[in-house]
């Protein structure tokens, strides 16, 4: 991706995201790892980094949308909360642009910059990009980066163009794709084809469907926020994963990359 000097008006990370209110483990919960063997959940010190990439339009040079970002900060919310023992930071990215602006990509560029801006900030740590809709495209755009090893893209935007959406840049990273069945804004077909065509060259690709949800997610959030946290924990922390992701991601196409997101998905997880 050329490299293109920011205006004055540039991207930037937000803030460190907070927990919010963390709610008591329920009976029969388990608790964190470090915080069994009695030592305490967080030392403060930073071990990897999400960053998150809110959606935007096809088209547009108006300022970001805070909406587009406040609808995704819940999720960024949830992945400090259930990474807080192993030392997660995330951060909402604020583009330049609301528009992705043709082959000017903006989003993309600012999210490679915001991944640059990690590093610089926090050092030698992994880093996983997670967006929806058009920020999904982004965060698909710039895993090129050396130090993304794995991205989430939930609902992604990969419009039916001629010229098809970049793969390579995908090889050596961990790619978990989320879209729902009813999804009336961004095509499922497409992210399955364009999921395909990733799993050719890079075997660590899956996709989930959530069956009967539209754009959103939300009439399985939960479910969602489960499988995201499993995935990007597992990918930056080297965790073990669920037996549905372990299995999506060894299961050869279309299997894999047509995995159904089970219903009470991530409470079995912590019974």
């Amino acid at each position: 991706m050329a490299s293109q000097a920011l205006p004055a008006r540039g991207a930037r990370l937000g803030h460190p995201v907070a927990p919010g209110l963390v709610p008591a483990p329920r009976w029969g919960q388990r608790a964190g790892r470090r915080e069994r063997d009695g030592e305490g959940a967080d030392d403060g010190t930073v071990r990897a980094v999400v960053l998150v990439l809110p959606g935007g339009d096809a088209l547009s040079t108006r300022r970001r949308s805070p909406l587009a970002a406040a609808v995704i900060r819940p999720l960024a919310r949830h992945l400090v909360r259930e990474g807080a023992d192993g030392g997660v930071a995330a951060h909402v990215v604020h583009y330049r642009f609301r528009g992705w602006n043709g082959g000017h990509a903006h989003p993309a560029e600012d999210a490679e910059w915001a991944v640059g801006e990690a590093v610089r900030r926090y050092g030698d740590v992994p880093v996983c990009l997670v967006g929806t809709g058009m920020g999904a495209r982004a965060a698909l755009h710039a895993a090129a980066h050396p130090a993304v090893g794995s991205v989430v893209a939930l609902s992604p935007w990969l419009p039916d163009d001629p010229e098809p959406e970049p793969v390579k840049q995908l090889i050596g990273r961990r790619v978990l794709l989320v879209h729902g069945t009813q999804d009336e804004s961004t095509d499922p077909e497409l992210s399955f084809r364009f999921a395909e065509r990733a799993k050719k060259i890079n075997r660590e690709v899956c996709r989930f469907e959530v069956h009967s949800d539209g754009h959103s997610l939300h009439q399985h959030r939960s479910e969602v926020f489960a499988l995201a946290a499993d995935f990007v924990l597992g990918s930056l922390l080297d965790r073990p994963y669920a037996r549905p992701v372990a299995d999506a991601l060894a299961a050869p196409p279309p299997l894999g990359l047509r995995m159904p997101l089970a219903s009470g998905f991530g409470r079995a997880l912590r019974a």
